[in-house]
């Protein structure tokens, strides 16, 4: 019986503006937590974030949330669903 084995080309992980050079040291539970506590916006500015991200990157296919940008993702995402959801 003969295997053929194949290579596969894998592209590094394209950086974007939202890569930082240091993981920040607090975990994602408790970014959003303190997020929730100190930005009083609507919690479902929370789920149109997740909305958001989720739409992002079924548009940037070679982007991989990682420790280095999904904080910044996250604020981002928060930030313009309290923006489009909380302002008069």
């Amino acid at each position: 019986m003969q295997m053929m084995v194949t290579s596969v080309c894998i592209s590094p992980p394209k950086l974007t503006l939202f890569h930082g050079l240091r993981a920040p040291t607090i975990d994602i539970k408790s970014y959003l937590e303190r997020i929730f506590s100190y930005a009083d916006c609507n919690p479902s500015c929370f789920v149109v974030a997740y909305a958001y991200i989720d739409h992002f990157l079924e548009k940037q296919l070679d982007m991989l949330i990682t420790h280095f940008n999904v904080h910044r993702l996250l604020f981002t995402n928060i930030m313009v669903a309290a923006k489009v959801l909380d302002d008069t």
